[in-house]
């Protein structure tokens, strides 16, 4: 992900402009812009196929849909875009844009949320951890396939991981997966998935 020219935009020019283009996703009134590469994609589709297998297997009433943007109401000119986000479908119902448009601006219907790292790593590791914890987001995933994220985050040697964050309070607990490790999940105790099944 890199941060596109700087230009300082409105929730609502930011809507108007990029709402329908899941390229795009406004942070404090700057666009990024996310620029998915073909791997990238890969491993967005490889995790949102193993999760939603598992909801279907578990009869849950929950969707991943294909584009979503979360406002958080707290930021007047912040627009995320996950790469995969899990909702609660009647949940929605108390949503008042999503009707209308894929926006949610509340945690309520938020299962889960998951970003494959990029470029912009610290956006994923830092920023987008304090967001989805304020909103009450109970698991975060960050799928960090060729290890790009700072030291502090997924150790030394840098190599591919996979960091789920359980909310735990106010905070996220973090534990980091590497290369043929089990990853345990909350929301999905019965899910069988390793970092090597979801790399590109």
């Amino acid at each position: 992900m890199v941060q596109a020219p700087s230009t300082s935009l409105t929730l609502e020019d930011f809507l108007a402009r990029y709402g329908d283009d899941p390229r795009y996703e406004l942070i404090d009134g700057e666009l990024r812009d996310l620029e998915p590469t073909g791997p990238h994609e890969s491993v967005a589709g490889k995790v949102a196929g193993y999760l939603f297998a598992e909801i279907l297997r578990r009869g849950e009433r929950w969707t991943i849909p294909k584009n979503c943007l979360i406002r958080p109401p707290a930021y007047q000119a912040t627009a995320l875009r996950p790469d995969v986000i899990i909702l609660d479908e009647p949940a929605l119902e108390a949503e008042p844009l999503w009707q209308r448009e894929p926006i949610v601006s509340s945690g309520r219907p938020i299962v889960m949320v998951v970003e494959v790292v990029s470029t912009n790593w610290q956006d994923d590791y830092a920023r987008k951890v304090e967001e989805y914890a304020l909103l009450g987001i109970a698991e975060y995933w960050m799928v960090d396939f060729r290890g790009l994220g700072g030291v502090e985050f997924i150790g030394r040697p840098k190599q591919p991981s996979l960091t789920v964050c359980q909310l735990m309070g106010p905070d996220y607990d973090k534990r980091v997966y590497r290369l043929g490790e089990a990853i345990a999940s909350h929301r999905f105790p019965n899910l069988t998935l390793r970092l090597d099944d979801l790399m590109a």
